[in-house]
């Protein structure tokens, strides 16, 4: 039986998954919900997200596109202003 690797910055949980953005001018983490029920949006081959993301202290913005296969299984991700924390640097 084949096991695949969990996602390093995707953390699903329940009907959502978390992520965490560092934002590229101050280094600010913002934690975000990735709803599955209402925010993935159906594509031909599974489902996208794209969140602009601002950050509470220091209004940064950062926008944040995942690309998901048709299991709901992160295949693509990219930060735009910004990048993804590995989830084993969250606290």
């Amino acid at each position: 039986m084949f096991f695949r690797k969990r996602d390093e910055h995707v953390k699903p949980e329940g009907m959502a998954f978390w992520v965490r953005v560092r934002t590229e001018k101050s280094g600010e983490v913002v934690p975000l919900r990735i709803s599955r029920a209402s925010e993935l949006s159906p594509t031909q081959q599974g489902y996208y997200v794209r969140k602009v993301v601002i950050a509470p202290q220091s209004l940064d913005r950062a926008v944040l596109e995942i690309w998901f296969d048709r299991r709901a299984r992160p295949v693509k991700k990219a930060v735009e202003g910004g990048e993804l924390v590995p989830i084993k640097e969250w606290t």
